[in-house]
């Protein structure tokens, strides 16, 4: 019985009614459709295009877009910008998911030990959580990139560390409210360990809210790795990333604007993209939807 009632509660989140709410959310399914055309220009494009991310070429430097081959120009160098931007957005997309799932991993882990066992596991747990909000995030991420050496892996690492809290914060209220549901009262009735019953019976009911807040987390990391590298802490060339393509690119705004103008674009349209998506799971999965 008790199986029955946590099934049923689990298929809620991805049941028909939150779909058709989904797909009538014309913005996220626009989102979805730029994050999979720049994710599938990212993974193709450097092996379509003619040069290579690498490929110095000094007699086609600061040569405009649409010139000859280089459709979205050259840099400083003469390296083929399109062929830049997509390696660099492998770079970026690879950091703002890893960084995602990490910080998804300890928000989600906090949130369910601190809203299930309460009392002063609890306490602390959140209180830990306080603590690291009441600095300011970009303070703590170029504190850690500049005492730590670049690397995607340490950039990921860096974001997760500073972006783990809110996760936490939503799963901790989620699990405090179903903590007490009769579901959880029969699993503990037919002696259920407390770990069974965290991550077996109440995670998959709080999954809704962890999902929205992953999509939100991912936009964020994006324009946190852009942010650290455009500063000089994060990636470092010869590898490209979003951000080291702006800061590049700020001694030649007046000159060679695409410079600036195209890896901008990029971010600004992943960012948007995965904030449309997250703004249409949270319309999608708002339980009081389905009392309307």
């Amino acid at each position: 019985m008790t199986a029955i009632v946590a099934n049923s509660r689990q298929e809620r989140w991805w049941n028909s009614r939150t779909a058709h709410r989904f797909m009538n959310h014309h913005l996220a399914l626009l989102g979805m459709v730029m994050i999979a055309i720049l994710t599938l220009a990212c993974v193709l494009g450097p092996y379509v295009l003619p040069y290579d991310s690498l490929y110095i070429d000094l007699r086609a430097r600061f040569a405009p877009p649409f010139t000859g081959h280089h459709y979205m120009g050259t840099d400083p160098l003469g390296r083929d910008l399109a062929a830049r931007l997509f390696m660099a957005g492998r770079v970026s997309l690879l950091v703002g998911f890893s960084a995602m799932l990490l910080s998804t991993l300890i928000g989600t882990l906090v949130g369910v030990l601190a809203g299930y066992r309460g009392g002063w596991i609890g306490t602390t747990l959140m209180r830990t959580v306080d603590g690291f909000l009441s600095f300011p995030s970009i303070f703590l991420v170029l504190a850690l990139a500049a005492a730590l050496k670049p690397s995607p892996m340490m950039i990921t690492v860096v974001i997760a560390a500073t972006s783990w809290m809110e996760v936490a914060r939503i799963v901790e209220a989620e699990v405090r409210s179903l903590r007490e549901r009769e579901f959880v009262q029969a699993g503990r009735m037919l002696g259920l360990s407390g770990t069974h019953i965290m991550f077996r019976e109440i995670l998959p009911n709080a999954v809704g809210p962890i999902i929205v807040a992953a999509t939100l987390t991912v936009a964020r990391a994006i324009l946190m790795e852009a942010y650290i590298s455009f500063l000089g802490y994060g990636i470092q060339p010869p590898l490209p990333s979003w951000g080291n393509m702006l800061n590049g690119a700020q001694q030649y705004l007046g000159t060679a604007p695409w410079l600036a103008i195209i890896p901008g674009a990029a971010i600004t349209i992943a960012v948007t993209s995965f904030n449309f998506i997250g703004d249409g799971l949270r319309d999608a999965l708002d339980v009081r939807g389905d009392h309307s």
